[in-house]
This record gives C-alpha cells, sequence and structure tokens, in this order.
C-alpha cells in the first residue's frame, strides 16, 4: 500500500503529525502541518524534520533515542520554524511505531494545547451544573409547595388585618417556583428534532431584541449564506441565541442612551475544527457580538456557572440555560471578552 494511504488517516486529526525516519527525514506530514508551516506536503516530505525547529538538537536526539529502542515516548516544548511567519511554540511527542524506521512525531500548538483544556473543562463544568440544577430544584421544589399550601390555610384561620403576611410568602413561594421551573426547564422539555436555517433562527432573535429595545441599538446582520440546514431543535436555539443577545442589549444600556449600541450576528462554516475532544469536518460558528463594556473581570470564569450575573437583578440562568442546550446538539459556547468587544461564539457540528 502506497504512504498517503497508509497514513491518510493522520489528515483527519487537528494536530500537526509527521511520520519521519529515524535519521528525520519525513515520510509523511498531514493537513494541519501543511497548513500551520506555510507549505505543500510534496515540499515537506523528504525533509529533515529536525531542521525545522529553532533548536534541532533536541528532535534529532529524541529521534535516535526512539530509534535505538531507548524509550517509547518522549515529550518536551520547542519552536516551530514557518515560511514567511513567527516560529510556533509547540508541545512535541515523540512516539514509535510498530514499523521499524518509522517514528511518529505530533506536535501542538501551545494555543491550541491550552484551547482543548479550556473547552474540556468548559463541557465537564456544563455537566456538573446539569447535575447540580437538577438535583437542587428538586430539593428546593417539594418543601415549596408545601410552604405555600401552609401559608394559604393559615390565610383562611387568621385576623383578615395580617394577610398581608401570609401574601408575602405565597407571592414569594410563586417566585421561587418559576425560578425553579426555569432551572428544570431543558430538562423536562423533549427534544424536537427538525431542520434548523440558522439564519432564521438569527432573524427570529433579531426582531424580538429590537421590539424590546428599539431605540438606541443597531442589530447588524453579517451572514455566510452559503450555510447548510442541519437538524436540530429549533425553539431551543432560539431560546439559546436570545440569552446570549438580551444580555448583551441590557449591557448596551450606556451606549444605547448615546444611540451607538450595536450587536452583531455573524455566521461562518469552520472546517476541520476540533472541540470537545472530537474533529469535525464541518461545524456552524455563530457569534454574538457587542460594543458594551464587556464582561466583570470577577466573574470571567464563572460566566456559564448557574445563578452568577453580572448585572443586578439578574438571574444568573441565561448563559447556563443557552450553554445547555447549546450541548444538546454536541455543541459548545465560548467567550472572548475585552472593554467594548463581548464575543460569544456558538460551534455546532454540521453534517
Amino acid at each position: 500500500m502506497s504512504k498517503p494511504h497508509r497514513f491518510q488517516s493522520l489528515d483527519l486529526l487537528a494536530t500537526l503529525v509527521a511520520v519521519v525516519r529515524g535519521d528525520g527525514s519525513v515520510l509523511f506530514a498531514n493537513a494541519a502541518l501543511e497548513d500551520a508551516m506555510g507549505m505543500s506536503r510534496r515540499a515537506i516530505e523528504g525533509m529533515k524534520l529536525p531542521d525545522c525547529f529553532t533548536e534541532p538538537t533536541a528532535l534529532q536526539n529524541a529521534l535516535e533515542g526512539a530509534d535505538s529502542n531507548e524509550f517509547a515516548a518522549l515529550r518536551y516544548d520547542a519552536w516551530l520554524r514557518r515560511l514567511n511567519h513567527e516560529a510556533l511554540p509547540v508541545h512535541v511527542i515523540v512516539a514509535q511505531t510498530e514499523n521499524r524506521g518509522e517514528i511518529v512525531v505530533e506536535l501542538l500548538p501551545q494555543e491550541q494545547q491550552a484551547r482543548q483544556d479550556r473547552e474540556e473543562r468548559l463541557i465537564d463544568q456544563a455537566q456538573a451544573n446539569k447535575e447540580l440544577i437538577r438535583n437542587l430544584a428538586h430539593e428546593i421544589k417539594n418543601p415549596l409547595g408545601g410552604i405555600r399550601g401552609a401559608a394559604q390555610l393559615l390565610q383562611m384561620e387568621i385576623d383578615p388585618g395580617l394577610t398581608e403576611y401570609t401574601q408575602v410568602i405565597i407571592h414569594e413561594a410563586d417566585r421561587l417556583q418559576t425560578l425553579v421551573d426555569r432551572l428544570l426547564a431543558p430538562h423536562r422539555r423533549p427534544h424536537v428534532v427538525g431542520d434548523v436555517n440558522i439564519h432564521e433562527v438569527c432573524e427570529r432573535v433579531r426582531s424580538l431584541i429590537l421590539a424590546e429595545f428599539p431605540r438606541g441599538l443597531r442589530v447588524v446582520r453579517d451572514y455566510d449564506t452559503s450555510l447548510p440546514e442541519f437538524r436540530g431543535d429549533r425553539e431551543q436555539l432560539i431560546q439559546a441565541l436570545l440569552n446570549i443577545a438580551h444580555n448583551a442589549a441590557q449591557a448596551l444600556s450606556e451606549r444605547m442612551a448615546a444611540g451607538d449600541a450595536q450587536i452583531t450576528f455573524l455566521t461562518r462554516i469552520a472546517r476541520q475544527v476540533t472541540f470537545g475532544k472530537q474533529r469535525y469536518r464541518l461545524a456552524l460558528e455563530l457569534h454574538v457580538i457587542d460594543n458594551g463594556p464587556g464582561v466583570p473581570d470577577s466573574i470571567k470564569d464563572r460566566i456559564f456557572y448557574p445563578l452568577v450575573s453580572g448585572r443586578e437583578g439578574g438571574s444568573g440562568l441565561g448563559l447556563t440555560l443557552a450553554q445547555t442546550f447549546v450541548q444538546q446538539h454536541h455543541g459548545l459556547i465560548e467567550c472572548d471578552s475585552v472593554p467594548g468587544r463581548t464575543d460569544f461564539k456558538l460551534l455546532i457540528p454540521l453534517p
């Protein structure tokens, strides 16, 4: 079997991979390594891979050790030279293969590694949040009904002048019941799958936001109309996008007063992306960008936690529910925020 066929599965990986001989000459370079180095596979194959690093000796020693069976795998940090670009910091993994004289060199860009770690934390955090919310909501719900019922019975027995106090109990019990219902909503409602056009979702949310905030706010469209439809729950995605856009609009109150508040809905196709420990050929990338004050530093790392809000009187549930709805589509929400620009990015795999 020819080399391209033997190694073609390596093209599916997001990490940079080369298969080399013990002397460092490249037998195969995957597509990710081509992109990173700015060179074609044909140009890379046959090169001495150690010469592509700012310190060639480290890799050459590692390859010699792997070739002579001194170790099965070795890791270290290095800088990869690139054509017409600055050197790229990478984590290098050198590993033996089953075939004598062939060694796999995997390069993990430090920035990519940090992003993957962050995504894994987000996914683990969302799963923990879901279990916490579900258990907490059920624990609150049961005694809440008893409190409300007891208050109603008490109201019928006491002096009419004291019903004001029982009304407070009933009112607050109802308010907490509404909160619990919102917490349980994503887990109660069945996932209704159909064909989804993401731009119809964006337009629906845009009209809702402009109806609530008619003055001083522009909602800009920047759509990639080539995006295909996909299978999903349209109502869940509307709610997720609405929660994010509504938070953005509320953060823009000062800008609205000045007349220059702006929210942008931007859609793009992302190709060969990895998130949630899985690689996808295509994914929807939907950005909600606002020119507000940014997410407070004190809650930046916790904005998807339940009951965490940067706004006075906020419930702290909007982003938690949005993340839950998007994850039910095997996707993820990320946030990048500095004063003057906050960008929430929704990633959802496409068929």
